[in-house]
């Protein structure tokens, strides 16, 4: 399968680069506008989305935006996509064991039109990367994350604690100081994240019982070994 945007800047005479890289064995070659005929702050604006999308995904591409990518069939049976996620195909690939990579692609200047494509697309595509990010990673495992920001809130709590206690047992009042509201607001901020982590992990151990249960729970296999 191979997506092009509609623009006329992306250039159809990449795809068979894309399809020989495929058939090197990756399961996803994204086109790398290495050479961008855009304006600079549209140019700008993108390589900071870039460098935070892949900062944060944990999958190192230079363009994620581009629309010239080709895939293997198999790698989008099953992809829940919804909204704006389908420019975070990579991301999500990647996540479920796929090969990805990129190549520079021919990139033109625009013949007609103007882009609509604004800094409230970059807004939202983050707001959308946090989202693929966090189902990623953490959807079968969310104690991690929430179990996580619960230590290191808990942690910094009680230390601020027992330096108060300590204070106070060498005579010194704490009552008035600011430190002693911050350091009970962490702690109990810190055990609700513990709490939260594990009702969610209860909630996805359920789920993947039901699915189990019904036959519904989808496996990608690569290859079978006898």
């Amino acid at each position: 399968m191979v997506t092009i945007d509609g623009d006329l800047q992306d250039d159809p005479a990449e795809i068979p680069r894309l399809l020989a890289k495929l058939d090197e064995g990756y399961d996803l070659v994204s086109g790398w506008k290495a050479r961008r005929r855009d304006p600079l702050a549209r140019r700008l604006l993108s390589r900071l989305f870039n460098a935070v999308s892949a900062r944060v995904s944990g999958l190192r591409l230079h363009d994620l935006n581009c629309g010239l990518k080709a895939y293997r069939a198999e790698v989008l049976d099953g992809m829940q996509l919804y909204g704006e996620l389908h420019r975070f195909i990579p991301v999500l690939a990647h996540y479920r064991g796929f090969r990805v990579t990129e190549i520079a692609v021919n990139h033109r200047p625009r013949p007609h039109g103007r882009s609509r494509y604004g800094m409230e697309r970059y807004v939202r595509g983050f707001l959308d990367l946090i989202t693929v990010t966090f189902m990623g990673r953490y959807r079968y495992r969310p104690l991690h994350l929430f179990g996580g920001v619960g230590l290191l809130f808990g942690g910094v709590g009680l230390v601020i604690l027992v330096y108060l206690t300590v204070l106070k047992l060498s005579g010194e009042a704490i009552g008035h100081r600011p430190l002693l509201t911050l350091g009970v607001l962490l702690l109990v901020v810190g055990v609700q994240f513990l709490s939260l982590g594990l009702l969610s992990e209860l909630i996805t151990s359920q789920h993947e019982e039901r699915l189990e249960r019904r036959g519904r729970r989808t496996r990608l296999v690569d290859e079978v070994l006898r």
